[in-house]
């Protein structure tokens, strides 16, 4: 019996030997194939990544990383429903830590926008910022979303946790999604919530100008033209180059309400605050010439190109004022200067 002590003894060792030889290496393997395969990604060969990829989850069904980027690869690549497959198949895997489930339900959320089912892509993105509440990803994501769909009161909400979480502030893209919910209100009839909405928005920003524009819009509508005007050219006066849209309906308003006269002190105004402005120098002298004050609409005229006499604008305008009193030598000069203006972009 004393021979079976030896034996045993000789029959583990050798089962060890034979365990730690032939031990499986398939985490170093995997590992180093999942690094190619990240390379490959680096190097924008997506082809080779996909393929270094299917062979690490061949050895390791439980590569979740590999899995997550092969998803992601396919989204890339046009295959969005393949990606929502394997992202899908992920979110029943037991164990996951929170990092992990949030970079899954991201993931998800891309693979859904891509397809167009914006619901579910939202759904997803709520629950990464119920495993992380400060995640700036999944905020902006949900305010594209917010803005795809018009929602835009869940767009302000949005908005306000994305400058906090970057501790900014932007008063104007807040006061815009307020004129939005003011736009919809109006296309409901329902008037008054509309204006308090225009008028939130301008307490918001008082320096941006579209609820100023939608404001005067409304109160035209309602024929209160006194206070139409007032906002139209708060409007203008804070985008100039913008102003023109509201120039006609200003003019339209002051003659219903008689006030006429009061046309060119506009203008004045506008110019006063942006000299450049040769949308309103354009009106002040087509005002100018009605009231038969040619010489000082021409001279306006003049004053503007001295600044800027590369402007075809303000050369046509010279040209238009200048045909019942000029030479026609004098004329053609000026469409001589014109066409020069017109071939060589450079001057213009």
């Amino acid at each position: 019996m004393n021979w079976i002590i030896p034996i045993a003894v000789a029959l583990v060792l050798a089962g060890g030997f034979l365990f730690y030889y032939y031990r499986p290496k398939k985490q170093k393997r995997t590992e180093s194939i999942y690094t190619h395969a990240l390379n490959a990604m680096v190097q924008g060969d997506t082809r080779t990544a996909l393929d270094h990829l299917r062979d690490v989850v061949k050895q390791d069904t439980s590569h979740i990383d590999a899995y997550l980027q092969m998803g992601d690869i396919l989204r890339e690549e046009g295959n969005a429903q393949a990606a929502v497959k394997i992202h899908q198949s992920l979110t029943v895997r037991p164990n996951l830590t929170n990092e992990i489930r949030r970079d899954i339900h991201q993931s998800l959320a891309l693979d859904f926008e891509q397809i167009g089912h914006l619901n579910k892509a939202r759904r997803e993105a709520e629950i990464v910022l119920k495993l992380d509440r400060k995640n700036l990803w999944a905020n902006e994501f949900l305010l594209k979303i917010f803005e795809d769909q018009r929602d835009w009161d869940r767009a302000t909400q949005v908005t306000k946790s994305i400058q906090k979480l970057r501790q900014s502030q932007d008063p104007v893209q807040i006061a815009r999604f307020l004129v939005f919910q003011g736009m919809d209100k109006l296309e409901k009839g329902q008037r008054k919530e509309a204006e308090a909405q225009f008028q939130k928005a301008i307490k918001t920003a008082p320096d941006f100008g579209l609820p100023y524009l939608r404001l005067g819009d409304l109160f035209a509508e309602n024929r209160d033209l006194v206070k139409a005007i007032e906002n139209w050219e708060k409007f203008a006066l804070i985008n100039p180059e913008d102003g023109r849209y509201v120039y006609s309906k200003i003019e339209s308003a002051l003659f219903d309400l008689g006030r006429f006269s009061e046309v060119e002190k506009f203008y004045e105004r506008i110019l006063e605050k942006d000299p450049s402005n040769l949308n309103a120098l354009a009106k002040l002298a087509n005002v100018l010439e009605e009231k038969g004050e040619h010489s000082n609409a021409l001279n306006l005229v003049d004053d503007a190109l001295t600044r800027n006499n590369g402007s075809i604008h303000a050369h046509l305008m010279k040209l238009k004022l200048s045909l019942h009193v000029s030479k026609p030598h004098e004329l053609s000069n000026q469409i001589d200067d014109i066409i020069q203006l017109l071939t060589n972009p450079d001057e213009k």
